[in-house]
C-alpha cells in the first residue's frame, strides 16, 4: 500500500513541480518587463504577457506552458499510466496554484492542452483545433479555450482508456471554474475580443483606483 501511495504521490509531485514554473512572469522579467502581474489582468498566462506587445514573448509563453504539461506525463509515464495521470493532474494544478506565488496562477488553459497531448494525442489535437476554429470564427479567446478543452475531453472518450478519459474530463470544470469571470463578462456581452484594446493594455503597472472599464482584460491562458 505505502509504495501505491508512492508512485501516485511522487510523479504529482513532479507534475506540480514543473506546472508551477511561471513562464510567463519569468520571461517578462528576463526581458526588462517587470512583473506581468503588474499588467493588464495580473495574469501569468500568455494572453497576459501579449498586452506588453511581445507576440515573442506571448508565444514563447503558451509553448512553454503547453511544454511542461506535456514533459510532466511524458517522463512520468516512464513509470506506467497510473504515474503519467498522476503528473498530469500535478501539472495543471502546479500551473494553477503555485506555491511560490502565493498559490495564485494561471488560468491552465495551455498546460491542460499540455497534459491532454501528453495522455492523449489525438484529444490533444482536437482541443487545439478547436480552440484555433472557434478563436478564428469569434474573436474571444476565452470561448474558444473553453469549449477547446470541452470538446478535448469529449474526443479522450474515443481514444483512451475510461480511467485516463475521466482524469481529464475532470480538468475541464477545474479551467472553466478558474475562467468564471470570463464566463460571466460573455452572458454579459462585455467580454474583450481579441486583438480589442482596452485601457489596461500594454500598462506597466495596475490602473490607478477608482478607473472603471465595461471590458475588462480577457485571459484564457
Amino acid at each position: 500500500m505505502l509504495w501505491n501511495a508512492v508512485h501516485i504521490l511522487a510523479p504529482f509531485v513532479l507534475g506540480y513541480g514543473l506546472g508551477s514554473i511561471p513562464f510567463g512572469l519569468l520571461l517578462t522579467c528576463a526581458a526588462g518587463l517587470g512583473d506581468i502581474r503588474k499588467v493588464g489582468s495580473g495574469n501569468i498566462g500568455a494572453t497576459n504577457v501579449l498586452r506588453t506587445g511581445r507576440k515573442g514573448l506571448a508565444a514563447a509563453t503558451l509553448v512553454l506552458d503547453a511544454l511542461k504539461g506535456v514533459a510532466a506525463v511524458l517522463i512520468a509515464s516512464t513509470f506506467g499510466p497510473l504515474a503519467a495521470i498522476a503528473a498530469a493532474l500535478g501539472a495543471v494544478l502546479g500551473h494553477m496554484f503555485p506555491v511560490w506565488l502565493s498559490f495564485k496562477g494561471g488560468k491552465g488553459v495551455a498546460t491542460t492542452l499540455g497534459v491532454m497531448w501528453g495522455l492523449a494525442w489525438p484529444a490533444g489535437a482536437v482541443a487545439c483545433a478547436a480552440w484555433l476554429l472557434l478563436a478564428a470564427l469569434f474573436r474571444y479567446s476565452s470561448l474558444a479555450a473553453l469549449f477547446g478543452v470541452a470538446l478535448g475531453a469529449l474526443a479522450a472518450w474515443f481514444v483512451v482508456d475510461t480511467r485516463t478519459a475521466i482524469v481529464i474530463t475532470l480538468l475541464v470544470p477545474l479551467v472553466w471554474q478558474r475562467h468564471h469571470e470570463n464566463i460571466r463578462r460573455l452572458l454579459a456581452g462585455t467580454e474583450s475580443k481579441i486583438g480589442q484594446l482596452t485601457q489596461f493594455d500594454n500598462l506597466q503597472a495596475p490602473a490607478a483606483p477608482g478607473i472603471g472599464h465595461n471590458n475588462p482584460p480577457s485571459d484564457a491562458t
